[in-house]
């Protein structure tokens, strides 16, 4: 693996400026792979040695660098050391290189490449709670609730690979005066037998249905304040019926989770904090920091200066406690009940001043643990529309996905019969949709769009899906051929070795993924990887090989999946094995 070659590297580096060789491992990085070009194996950059104190930091840079580059010896490993510019490059042994990378895809330890790597031991370890999704309950689930959705989950899934005891949480919206407005239009309106027919289309008519009449009833708004009273006065009939909304939503919602192949381990809620709330308030109060606005809200002042410039407001002036005191106690809460080493919350841009104010308050009140508190915040998707017009619901663009998804393998000459083509659509077309959301920044805005994202031949999902299921056809053509050993100096071709250089580079791209938490990395790591294996299909074929060059290829082909698939399923994608 790319650690045994950092370390020699390392060794001999250590060795030359008499440093420890733990100072050069993360200085020690895989060269990108370049098209129709040999690249050294490793790079050095020396302004990094001048920056950490290991080189003096005056001086000529490239005289520096020629300098080491011919102090450091060659061995049976580090074949080539050369100097480039303000860089130094490093070669290894091409038996040794296929030899170290391949191996650990003879011995059953495929899903651990480049997970035990050292690079992640700087990284702190222990208990992750990740709160995303987070729809509203009693409404079906909506589109836009996609993003931190699949972006959540990608997180859960990569500090679990890298180790981590992660807790997913799906923190609803359960609460609020909407449920009022629904209590009491459920009254009125609702139909228990349309309940359980088809129970979040009938909460959402009812919904929009006391909407309209609350426009110009104020006995429709005075019924849903009454209901809410009751509710928060937790009187039994109006609790009932909530839970009933609740468990009906949850109960819907999680049947769209198993659709995009999601699951948590918490459905917690604002409702689960309410009398914590209050808790909160006294709190603040007793450490001298809820204050009384001019309004007669209860605010807390956030100013540099204490002149409430900059204040959140926690109490309403009725008495009533607002968003944001309910994610204080909930925060609190979630510390004493997990004891979590890090907390991140997946939403969308628009509530980054909300979780900056959070984290402050949190922390004047004494909590440095806020201090590992963590926002991810994402943009807005735009044009999200199925054939029938703008979308609303999630699962029509599940649906969409999948139904475009069979009409495209249904017209490919390249698709194989399958027991289950829906099942193979469906989750292509996740794929595609995941991939799409993925590619870029995640604090972008991007515009949706159906026909590129469901390309086969694009950087889509489905090209990673089409290269996933090939290699899976081929290795399963030559079952019998690939053995428990092989021969490693029969991989020369360039080819060859440039799946192995980028094979290099994946703990580097799940490292940099790990301190950025952006999936991007990740995803241009596997199309790359797919790009290569496409051109190695066309230039190194298994059949017709001799046996001992067939079984070389095999094993490449077979590393190369596993890499593949652990990429894909960190990213929350079920490989699929034929399409």
């Amino acid at each position: 693996m790319a650690c045994f070659f950092r370390r020699r590297i390392a060794a001999k580096l250590g060795k030359t400026l008499r440093h420890s060789e733990e100072v050069f491992i993360p200085a020690v990085t895989a060269v990108p792979v370049m098209k129709k070009q040999q690249t050294a194996d490793f790079k050095l950059s020396i302004s990094t040695l001048r920056v950490n104190g290991i080189l003096p930091s005056s001086g000529d840079i490239q005289l520096q660098t020629e300098n080491l580059a011919c102090t450091l010896k060659q061995d049976s490993v580090v074949e080539e050391i050369s100097a480039g510019r303000g860089v130094i490059n490093f070669k290894v042994n091409r038996k040794f290189l296929a030899q170290k990378l391949l191996e650990p895809f003879g011995k059953g330890e495929d899903d651990k490449f480049g997970l035990n790597s050292e690079l992640f031991l700087s990284l702190k370890r222990g208990t992750t709670l990740v709160e995303y999704s987070s729809p509203n309950i009693a409404k079906k689930f909506h589109a836009g609730h996609l993003r931190s959705t699949v972006i959540g989950n990608f997180i859960a899934n990569l500090k679990q690979s890298l180790g981590n005891n992660v807790i997913r949480m799906n923190y609803l919206g359960d609460w609020g005066m909407q449920f009022g407005l629904l209590g009491a239009g459920f009254g009125q309106f609702g139909c228990l037998e349309k309940l359980k027919q088809n129970p979040l289309q009938h909460l959402f008519e009812v919904y929009v249905q006391v909407n309209k009449e609350a426009e110009h009833s104020e006995d429709i708004k005075q019924a849903a304040r009454e209901f809410f009273r009751q509710l928060e006065q937790h009187e039994s009939q109006a609790v009932s019926l909530w839970k009933q909304f609740r468990e009906i939503t949850v109960r819907e919602y999680q049947r769209v989770y198993q659709r995009l192949g999601i699951h948590f381990d918490v459905y917690s809620g604002e409702s689960f904090h309410q009398d914590q709330a209050q808790e909160v308030l006294q709190q603040l109060q007793s450490r001298g920091l809820l204050k009384t606005s001019e309004k007669g809200t209860g605010v807390v002042d956030l100013s540099l200066d204490g002149d409430m410039s900059n204040v959140c407001t926690v109490l309403r002036s009725d008495g009533t406690t607002l968003y944001i005191t309910r994610d204080i106690a909930a925060a609190i809460n979630r510390k004493e009940m997990y004891n979590f080493d890090e907390m991140i919350y997946v939403t969308d841009k628009s509530q980054e001043n909300h979780f900056s104010q959070l984290f402050q308050i949190l922390l004047s009140m004494g909590h440095s643990w806020a201090q590992r508190c963590r926002h991810v915040s994402f943009g807005l998707v735009q044009g999200m529309k199925t054939r029938t017009g703008e979308v609303v619901f999630l699962e029509d663009v599940l649906d969409e996905a999948r139904a475009r998804m069979l009409h495209n393998m249904s017209q490919s000459s390249t698709t194989k019969t399958m027991d289950n083509p829906e099942d193979t659509a469906e989750k292509v077309g996740i794929s595609a949709l995941i991939i799409q959301d993925f590619k870029g920044p995640l604090q972008s805005d991007y515009k949706f769009d159906w026909d590129q994202m469901l390309q086969a031949q694009g950087d889509t999902g489905v090209f990673l899906q089409y290269t996933h299921a090939r290699l899976c056809s081929l290795i399963k053509r030559n079952e019998g051929v690939e053995a428990a050993t092989f021969d490693p100096s029969l991989l020369h071709e360039q080819t060859s070795v440039s799946i192995l250089q980028h094979l290099l580079r994946y703990d580097e791209v799940l490292y940099q993924s790990a301190q950025d938490l952006q999936p991007k990395h990740l995803i241009n790591f596997l199309l790359k990887l797919c790009h290569l294996i496409a051109s190695a299909h066309r230039e190194l074929p298994v059949k017709g090989s001799p046996q001992g060059v067939a079984q070389a290829r095999l094993r490449l082909f077979s590393g190369a999946r596993s890499v593949l698939a652990s990429g894909m399923r960190i990213l929350g994608i079920a490989p699929v094995a034929k399409m």
